[in-house]
């Protein structure tokens, strides 16, 4: 019996709850971690049997209404809940082509932002834009191409992103988003491949089924030349380019975050005259 995507999210986001995450009173000794099949079934409105069945991807035509009550049931934040429809196919997966090209109106109004790093990502996590003092913020690694990649394989990220372990769980969370989005992508299938044979701490996170997109926090960076730094960030969808993010940072005004990112400011104007 062949699972489906779908089956498989499943089964994973089941496994992450416990009876006392969900509001349930537990019944005897539990042979394995999780809610059982017939609790999520209760939860969601639905009999055991067709909640069995579409784990076993012998249901593939959930309605809308029964969606909700899983996504209920399974304690889905938005973006799990839009990766949940998007897996059963209700509404159809967006499918759009990402897109690597980057508006020259975009690149210039990064280039305005003289104090506050701004980058262009793809749901792949591809870097495809970065203003000069987003070039000194991430100077560190010898490859700014992918988060992922910098995350995970470049020696530099686990000094980089001083809270490590969120970072990378995020990272994961959004490549399982961008997956969901077109789960055909050749690129993002070798990207997922890579990271996983060459870090097991990937391959187990990708097994938990986190999905996660970016819209803002606090972030913390230790960076070589200027110390520690926190950042606040916010993420922009960019109209008419399927899939691209704009990624703005900013420290608190008068903070030591604030004299670091006047640092990062004097890297990227001394790089930008060697480069003349």
């Amino acid at each position: 019996m062949a699972v489906s995507d779908l089956g498989r999210f499943l089964v994973a986001r089941r496994a992450r709850l416990g009876p006392e995450d969900v509001g349930l009173v537990s019944h005897g000794r539990r042979r394995v971690a999780g809610l059982r099949r017939e609790e999520v079934a209760v939860l969601a409105g639905v009999s055991a049997d067709y909640y069995t069945r579409l784990e076993q991807g012998r249901e593939r035509a959930p309605s809308p209404s029964v969606l909700d009550g899983i996504a209920r049931a399974l304690d889905l934040g938005p973006d799990g809940r839009e990766h949940l429809f998007r897996l059963a196919g209700v509404p159809a997966a967006d499918r759009s082509p990402l897109t690597d090209r980057v508006d020259d109106d975009l690149r210039e109004l990064l280039g305005e932002w003289p104090h506050q790093p701004a980058v262009i990502l793809n749901r792949r996590l591809d870097l495809l834009a970065r203003n000069p003092i987003a070039d000194a913020l991430y100077s560190d690694f010898a490859d700014t191409g992918n988060l992922a990649r910098m995350t995970f394989l470049d020696p530099a990220g686990r000094t980089f992103f001083a809270d490590w372990e969120p970072a990378a769980e995020a990272c994961v969370a959004h490549l399982r988003l961008a997956l969901g989005h077109d789960p055909g992508d050749r690129r993002t299938l070798a990207l997922i491949d890579e990271l996983t044979v060459a870090d097991d701490g990937f391959r187990q996170l990708w097994e938990r089924h986190d999905v996660r997109g970016k819209t803002g926090a606090a972030k913390r960076f230790r960076h070589r030349a200027v110390g520690e730094l926190t950042l606040t960030y916010r993420t922009f969808d960019v109209r008419g380019s399927s899939g691209q993010q704009l990624i703005v940072y900013r420290a608190a005004p008068d903070s030591p975050a604030a004299d670091a990112v006047r640092l990062l400011g004097i890297l990227a104007s001394t790089a930008h005259r060697l480069q003349s």
